[in-house]
């Protein structure tokens, strides 16, 4: 009989953690989960997760964890991940996203550094490419302490990767969403508030810039990406995306089309809305993960849209 592997994700509470615990523990790993509470959402696979308790800049206690559970991959998931609170709070942020991940690779190196390390990184490092197709080449111009915190990290990993020889390797993830997306986020947004509207209870939506776009994909599918980044030959970083580029309006207008409503009916463009240093367009190409990886988008955008509609019109009159 094979022997069970252990992995470990720290962010495991968020919606990349409920997705990639899933795929593991299809996979039957041993999922240890790090975050800020010992239990987790009512998941159908919450039972099979091991949850901890850690603090991730405690290097003593990460080595600690290393060295009970054994874990043969760790997927750093964890950080602060909302740009207008990195503006409030970039010393913070720069702690949760940066330091963090030195003291996880530490760990690593001191611990067992045959442990394959999977970063979390995100598509906000490539900053202001407003005309420019983004993949593992494009420089990097991060224009706000989020962004600059993920690319400290990202170039964190790739220096113990090159000069400490870890198996580490950074995943570039686009925008990502799904239902269980938080609410901070205009993808969550809209889909609630199309529920709500279609419902009866809001009238309207307000919403920054219609014409920012984006390239949105399905995160059930982007966690295929982060494991297949592991049980290759050789580590390295990928761009994890879809290719597509769709607006905010395009967002909007496929959402209130999943309930028979006209969006021009409900949507505002307004100003307070528009986020400091919101990059107008964000577009990549995953053919180095196609070609190397095999990793394929599953799930296409209006398929997005129409699951996270749904899953809030279900919510919403769950709670009724």
């Amino acid at each position: 009989m094979a022997k069970i592997k252990t992995a470990l994700i720290t962010g495991i509470h968020g919606q990349d953690g409920y997705y990639l615990s899933q795929l593991l523990v299809e996979k039957n790993y041993h999922v240890v989960g790090l975050g800020r509470r010992l239990s987790g959402p009512k998941w159908p696979h919450a039972s099979r997760i091991d949850y901890q308790v850690a603090d991730l800049i405690d290097l003593a206690h990460l080595i600690r964890l290393l060295q009970e559970h054994r874990p043969v991959e760790i997927y750093n998931l964890a950080a602060q991940s909302q740009v207008p609170l990195s503006w409030e709070q970039p010393i913070g942020t720069f702690g949760a996203n940066g330091l963090s991940v030195i003291h996880l690779l530490e760990a690593i190196r001191r611990t067992d550094s045959s442990i394959r390390f999977f970063q979390a990184s995100s598509a906000q490092i490539f900053g202001r490419h407003r005309s420019q197709i983004c993949d593992e080449q494009t420089p990097f111009r991060p224009h706000n302490p989020y962004a600059s915190s993920k690319l400290f990290a990202h170039m964190m990993t790739v220096d113990y990767r090159e000069g400490q020889g870890l198996f580490a390797s950074c995943g570039i993830l686009f925008n990502h969403e799904s239902p269980l997306r938080p609410p901070s986020f205009v993808s969550r947004k809209i889909a609630s508030a199309v529920a709500r509207i279609k419902l009866g209870r809001q009238d309207k939506l307000a919403l920054g810039n219609l014409n920012s776009v984006r390239d949105w994909g399905y995160a059930e599918d982007y966690v295929e990406g982060m494991w297949l980044s592991l049980q290759v030959e050789e580590p390295s970083d990928f761009v994890f995306c879809t290719g597509e580029a769709h607006s905010v309006q395009d967002f909007a207008q496929l959402a209130f089309e999943v309930v028979d409503l006209d969006w021009t009916d409900y949507v505002s463009e307004e100003k307070q809305f528009r986020q400091i240093d919101r990059t107008d367009v964000l577009v990549g190409t995953p053919n180095k993960a196609q070609e190397i990886l095999g990793w394929q988008v599953r799930t296409a955008f209006s398929t997005l849209v129409e699951k996270m509609v749904r899953s809030e019109l279900k919510a919403q009159i769950g709670s009724q």
